[in-house]
């Protein structure tokens, strides 16, 4: 079960970014599902599981043409909505991405914060039915109630942590795996050291802690307190839109299935790689047997 925000992207591929006052030519486009836990449920599905997605959305069906689109997207990709929740009068997320030559991306996204307020129709059964679940903090009144049913089951409850927030956020709380970016955790914890600021963090907690940081090691706490070091793959990037959704989703996937935690962290270091190796955000999230012939020819 992936929990939190949906988003329809529409993404530019360019040379540069534009300059302020200034145009830029774009060689590709295309228009696809985005937001934290709607790419992972597509990756997720991608990578062999059964995926199901709930959040909050715009309505009503057939008369909110961003939602429409962005469910008719990941129905084709085999994920189950039926836990959505969509409000009448409202738009869905949309967001107008920007791809350089270097894979960097630049985003502006427009959200109606009407939907903040939107909660589960049934967060019990929503939990009841699912191996494990994947939250992102976009919309926390929809995604804790669904944790919280989750982590009572003593399934992994694992939080994309990439909404910058405060240390007492009670959506913590519900989770049994905490993975942050490395600019969510900075902003949250207001030091710029990860290390240190995932050990500050960390002092309040019993749940497993780690942060991504782009093309450097992913750090992570073992039980011991200890933080580590998760060397990622090296790599070419030609697109970097929804490496982090791709990660979380891996990771997440490898625990339902049974994997130690730094396995499944090799596991979903491998999937981001490989997705950043193609342009097309969510849409170039990777197959298993991808992501498979990826760790078999690099080390």
């Amino acid at each position: 079960m992936c929990t939190g925000i949906a988003v329809l992207d529409e993404v530019f591929r360019v040379d540069e970014f534009p300059p302020p006052d200034g145009k830029a030519q774009a060689s590709e486009f295309l228009a696809v599902g985005g937001g934290c836990a709607a790419n992972a449920a597509v990756a997720i599905a991608r990578l062999g599981g059964r995926a199901q997605f709930a959040g909050p959305l715009g309505g009503p069906p057939g008369g909110e043409p961003i939602s429409d689109r962005i469910l008719a997207g990941l129905a084709r990709e085999g994920v189950d909505c039926a836990g959505c929740v969509r409000l009448d009068g409202v738009a869905s997320a949309i967001s107008g991405i920007f791809v350089n030559a270097r894979g960097e991306r630049s985003i502006a996204t427009y959200r109606d914060h009407r939907l903040d307020a939107v909660t589960p129709r049934d967060a019990e059964a929503l939990a009841a039915a699912v191996g494990g679940v994947l939250a992102d903090n976009r919309f926390p009144n929809f995604a804790q109630p669904i944790c919280r049913a989750a982590l009572g089951r003593g399934l992994p409850v694992v939080l994309d942590a990439d909404k910058p927030t405060r240390p007492d956020d009670p959506l913590f709380a519900a989770c049994s795996h905490i993975v942050f970016s490395s600019e969510g955790l900075r902003a949250t914890m207001a030091i710029d050291d990860l290390g240190a600021a995932l050990s500050q963090f960390g002092a309040a907690t019993n749940a497993f802690l780690a942060v991504t940081n782009g093309p450097d090691p992913v750090l992570w706490r073992d039980e011991n307190r200890v933080i580590r070091e998760l060397p990622v793959f090296r790599i070419s990037a030609v697109d970097t839109l929804a490496a982090g959704d791709v990660f979380h989703a891996a990771f997440a996937l490898a625990l339902a299935e049974g994997c130690d935690v730094v396995a499944a962290l090799r596991f979903a270091a491998a999937a981001a790689a490989v997705k950043c190796t193609r342009f097309g955000g969510s849409a170039a999230a990777p197959t298993r047997p991808e992501v498979d012939a990826f760790v078999a020819t690099n080390r």
